[in-house]
């Protein structure tokens, strides 16, 4: 199985990363970056492929053709809207994104292969995105739920296209420890923050609800992109359990109490 990663230097990217490499059932991972990704250099894994891509508006056909057996993607590529202007935090949240998106669901519906693969696609979201901001709403909130929007329409207009999307709140590789991925956490990671690790420390504590620890969330979302939750995310909305919403064409909705009870932690 071959699947696709985005923003493996971040830290939600570096805890996929480090999932991926421990399932043996992947046989390749495609790593799009813009930089070397020093904790794929030092996995030494030769299922690893680090593409080195500038301009993630444009996907060539070179490019896609390095993709074309790739099944799935995590697209954890993001920054913090505290660190660009307004058109930059756009650009990267939501035209990258879509961009992507359209591509591959192009190259979905020019698949001669009577019976080709479904691709399953996960947006990492955040905790506070919205399809219905009100004057309140955060900018992140707002940009990332119209990029969940855009997806859903790409997923039913393509049913091959199989897009979800996760909304994890306080990131966390501390709490538990995930050793795997601290020596590859950027040094600006908002968690290393005195203030931001405190809080994060306390969630972990007294606040689980809100809690997202990056060893069993990248499991998770590693495992949506194998397509292994389908089943039991479409038992979760039957069962109307909390946290998961089903748009119309199949795009799921995960908040963070879905990613934990989906991830054992509840």
């Amino acid at each position: 199985m071959h699947l696709i990663l985005t923003g493996a230097t971040g830290l939600v990217g570096s805890g996929v990363l480090d999932a991926m490499i421990r399932m043996k059932d992947i046989t390749k991972i495609s790593i799009l970056s813009r930089r070397p990704v020093k904790m794929a250099e030092d996995a030494k894994d030769p299922r690893i492929n680090v593409i080195m891509h500038q301009d993630f508006n444009q996907y060539p056909k070179e490019l896609l053709d390095q993709l074309d057996d790739a099944t799935g993607c995590v697209w954890a590529l993001g920054v913090s809207q505290t660190k660009v202007n307004s058109e930059d935090y756009i650009k990267i949240t939501k035209d990258y994104t879509v961009s992507f998106a359209n591509a591959i669901s192009s190259r979905l519906s020019s698949n001669p292969n009577p019976n080709p693969t479904p691709f399953n696609f996960i947006f990492v979201s955040g905790a506070g995105s919205t399809f219905n901001p009100r004057f309140y709403t955060p900018f992140y909130g707002k940009i990332k739920g119209e990029t969940e929007l855009d997806l859903a329409a790409i997923r039913k207009s393509n049913p091959l296209f199989r897009a979800h999307t996760v909304r994890p709140n306080a990131v966390d590789p501390y709490h538990p420890e995930h050793s795997a991925i601290l020596p590859y956490i950027p040094e600006d990671a908002p968690v290393n923050g005195r203030k931001l690790g405190s809080l994060v420390w306390l969630i972990s504590r007294y606040m689980k609800w809100a809690h997202s620890p990056t060893e069993s969330m990248g499991r998770l979302f590693t495992e949506m992109a194998m397509g292994r939750l389908d089943q039991t995310m479409e038992e979760d909305v039957i069962e109307k359990k909390p946290g998961i919403e089903k748009l119309e064409g199949g795009f799921m909705v995960l908040e963070n109490s879905a990613i934990r009870r989906l991830s054992g932690l509840d």
